[in-house]
């Protein structure tokens, strides 16, 4: 259930997400906040569930519930993972994962992982 203003712990309920990514999501997509009453230091807000908020969510628990569902392999999900975790990264992340994939290519990423030795 929908309210007009919920805390982004409410909201991580509903979709399934982290109350950190609901965060995330209130800063990326700008959504409009105001302070939770009651609650000292000014860090503690409510969303306004506007149309775009509401559209965002439900798509994201359409997401969360496919997601749920789906059983990723190394041949079918693999791309579909990968699109995936870049999708929850923030713009910082990305620019600077793709700084390094540019930098170190894949080789230097699987050294850097352990995944691959010097020799190989």
């Amino acid at each position: 259930m929908l309210k007009e203003r919920m805390t982004p712990e409410e909201l991580a309920h509903l979709t399934g997400y982290s109350r950190q990514t609901i965060n995330k999501w209130v800063r990326k997509e700008g959504w409009q906040t105001s302070p939770r009453p009651g609650v000292q230091g000014g860090k503690a807000r409510l969303v306004h569930v506007s149309d775009e908020v509401r559209e965002f969510i439900l798509s994201a628990q359409h997401a969360a519930d496919f997601s749920a569902g789906a059983h990723f392999s190394a041949e079918d999900g693999f791309d579909s993972l990968l699109l995936s975790l870049a999708k929850e990264m923030s713009d910082h992340e990305q620019k600077e994962l793709t700084s390094l994939l540019l930098r170190e290519g894949i080789t230097g990423l699987l050294l850097r992982l352990g995944i691959r030795t010097q020799g190989q």
